[in-house]
């Protein structure tokens, strides 16, 4: 039985921690301890230059750097593993949440009755109507993505989740989709592959690829453009445009395999995408999804308009103070060249 807890528990760890098996945590530390030794080098150099009392003391402090470095790396996977335990918590508080917003379930209270068979298909009356929609409207890092066009399809949006990968670091995220008249697919996905979760490293980014109906492709607007005059064209000119909207987020920067191919602007502008693309999914994550009632409230909207106050009163009161200590330092130098 013992065995059988401590295989679970090793298993829950190694799902926690992005699926690693132990060989390929040795590769890991095999990886890093040949990055480390390439570095000694550097590192003999530069205690070369120190004096011998200094060397030794310096020798003694990393010794103290290793022994927290250690503690940390402990850390990191023990709270992996109690965000892994608390995620299977949550799980049946998101079920509920599910079938409340989309009337499945009923809670106590409601004046809501279902008398006929055609009143059991009108899902009118039923559930939280626009509710992700308007949680995430209320979030200001998505509203900045969602366009008006965009509304009409995410009225359709039933839920969010998302879940660690299992063979490897990073997170997907799950877009559920009542049917709609703007695409195909019941469920968008958009995955996260991470170099470093402790570091926000990201290695890639991949989307679903959303299978459009005819007319209705939201990332997309077609322009028409009428014939000129005596032109024997009798049609117009039709071109088809990218424009913004919330669901190029399932489009992500895709890195070139060679990045020796692209210049040092190419670069700074695909990281940039790169870097917005994760903050929207990482606040969808670690946001939206476990405080999404909150959201839709507005509730959590207006405690991040406060802390953005507060955040902007304190920086206002520390350039009043540099303001006031620059005037004082002023005086302080007229005073002493007249003293002169």
């Amino acid at each position: 039985m013992s065995d059988h807890k401590e295989q679970s528990k090793n298993s829950d760890l190694a799902s926690a921690t992005g699926g690693l098996s132990i060989e390929d945590h040795q590769d890991l530390c095999n990886a890093t301890k040949s990055k480390l030794q390439d570095l000694s080098g550097d590192y003999e150099d530069f205690l070369n230059t120190l004096s011998p009392d200094v060397r030794q003391r310096v020798i003694f402090l990393r010794k103290i750097q290793n022994q927290q470095d250690e503690l940390e790396a402990k850390y990191f996977e023990q709270r992996a593993a109690l965000e892994a335990k608390y995620q299977q918590l949550y799980e049946p508080l998101y079920l509920t949440r599910y079938e409340v917003v989309n009337g499945v379930t009923e809670v106590e209270g409601t004046t809501y009755e279902s008398t006929t068979d055609e009143d059991t298909n009108n899902s009118a009356g039923k559930g939280v109507p626009h509710f992700w929609l308007t949680a995430m409207k209320n979030n200001e890092i998505l509203s900045e993505e969602i366009t008006e066009r965009d509304e009409g399809a995410l009225q359709f949006l039933k839920d969010i989740k998302w879940s660690r990968l299992e063979d490897s670091k990073g997170f997907k995220l799950e877009f559920l989709f009542d049917p709609n008249p703007y695409f195909k697919n019941s469920v968008l996905t958009k995955t996260y592959h991470m170099i470093s979760e402790e570091e926000h490293i990201l290695e890639k980014a991949t989307g679903t690829e959303i299978e459009w109906l005819p007319g209705n492709n939201l990332t997309q607007k077609v322009l028409k453009k009428k014939p000129k005059n005596g032109s024997k064209a009798s049609l117009p000119v039709t071109r088809v445009e990218v424009c913004a909207s919330f669901f190029n987020f399932f489009y992500p920067p895709e890195v070139p395999e060679d990045e020796n191919e692209i210049d040092e602007e190419t670069v700074e502008l695909l990281q940039s995408q790169m870097e917005q693309d994760y903050n929207i999914g990482s606040t969808i994550k670690e946001r939206i999804i476990p405080h999404a009632v909150s959201w839709f409230t507005g509730e959590a909207a207006s405690d991040d308009e406060e802390v953005t106050d507060a955040d902007d009163e304190d920086e206002e009161n520390n350039e009043e103070y540099d303001t006031e200590e620059d005037e004082e330092n002023e005086e302080s130098d007229e005073k002493t060249t007249k003293e002169v």
